[in-house]
């Protein structure tokens, strides 16, 4: 009786975990339209027909606490934006966070601030080199477990789509649900550019940006 008991239990703790995971994820019976709206928007594979330059200052500026309807055009913009990568992040969903800072970080027990650009597994597929160690060698972030790189975080420019991720946006939130915890260095918005299509590294010898090879 009491195995029956402990199996049944098991089941229903497991089956509601299961539940929570696709709701987060933006799928399954108990998401709503704006879950499934930021599923399909972090599942892009199309490269955007342009980039516009923009700003940290830009991106914190975009409008918070509108329905979907209301941003979901801005979401339609392909950016570019240029900063350091002061670190990055696996993430459960398998994409890499790179975060990305206005001038060079300081060190990674530091807290500043960033902006978060992700590539998704859709644009890892096929390539040699958007993968982790590859870009974590290009990049130079700051590393918890190894030494600092001799020239530290390394000057890029990020392109791609810009998303809102209403999960990491406290004024979304407020009549919604709890907010994702955000651990340091501190986010300063919930908008994104997800997925990365296009990654330039800074050449000091030709004063200019190269594009990182996919």
């Amino acid at each position: 009786m009491i195995l029956r008991i402990a199996a049944a239990f098991s089941f229903l703790l497991g089956s509601t975990l299961l539940l929570l995971f696709f709701a987060w994820i933006g799928e399954g019976p108990i998401s709503d339209t704006v879950d499934h709206h930021l599923r399909e928007m972090k599942e892009r594979n199309a490269t955007p027909a342009a980039y516009a330059p923009v700003t940290f200052a830009d991106v914190v500026a975009l409008p918070h606490g509108f329905p979907v309807s209301r941003f979901a055009s801005l979401e339609q913009r392909g950016v570019l934006l240029e900063g350091y990568v002061k670190n990055m992040l696996l993430s459960s969903d398998g994409d890499f966070h790179l975060e990305l800072s206005p001038a060079p970080p300081p060190p990674l027990n530091v807290l500043s601030d960033i902006l978060s650009c992700e590539i998704t597994p859709q644009w890892q597929r096929g390539s040699p080199w958007w993968q982790w160690e590859p870009l974590r060698t290009a990049l130079r972030p700051h590393s918890w477990w190894e030494p600092a790189w001799p020239s530290g975080p390394r000057r890029v420019r990020v392109s791609g789509w810009l998303m809102h991720d209403f999960q990491y946006d406290e004024p979304f939130l407020k009549d919604r649900r709890p907010r994702l915890p955000s651990p340091p260095p501190h986010r300063l918005t919930g908008w994104e550019i997800h997925p990365v299509t296009k990654l330039e590294l800074w050449n000091d010898s030709l004063g200019a940006y190269v594009e990182y090879t996919r």
